[in-house]
């Protein structure tokens, strides 16, 4: 038996796919556009763990998609594990909501992980975003000092 061609394989199973509505092409898109924007991992000034400088180290979540999605039990997370786990909250259609690293009040757009020590690395590490269930939504990494480089 020939094996066939992967020309002409994908085609059809993209068909199929579109059939089913089952198969999305990047996995924002199965989070209905949630992704990891920017990252701001070197707080300016001398890292004195003052809690403006703590919050000056943030992600950046964005929702690229058309309806409002729920984050309730998302985790937010480092190579290290420093986990920030998602209360009862929803990322509104094109909106975005940074993560600080220190303390602070909730609002739809600034959440606050109420640390008093930072947790992205300034030279090398690695944001990533799971469901609840821990499946992968986004991730992204860096190995640059310069932290208006990194938009993902």
């Amino acid at each position: 038996m020939r094996t066939p061609h992967i020309r002409t394989v994908l085609p059809a199973l993209a068909g199929a796919a579109l059939l089913t509505g089952t198969v999305l092409s990047t996995p924002a898109q199965a989070a209905g556009g949630v992704t990891i924007y920017h990252v701001w991992f070197d707080s300016p000034g001398s890292d004195n763990r003052s809690n403006a400088s703590l919050n000056a180290e943030w992600v950046q979540i964005k929702n690229t998609g058309g309806s409002a999605v729920s984050l309730k039990g998302w985790v937010l997370k480092d190579v290290s594990n420093h986990r920030y786990v998602f209360k009862d909250v929803r990322i509104g259609a094109h909106k975005t909501m940074k993560v600080h690293t220190g303390r602070g009040t909730d609002t739809a757009s600034d959440k606050f992980q109420n640390r008093r020590a930072y947790v992205w690395n300034n030279t090398s590490d690695t944001a990533t975003l799971t469901r609840a269930s821990g499946a992968k939504v986004d991730s992204c990494s860096w190995t640059t000092r310069d932290p208006s480089d990194t938009y993902c």
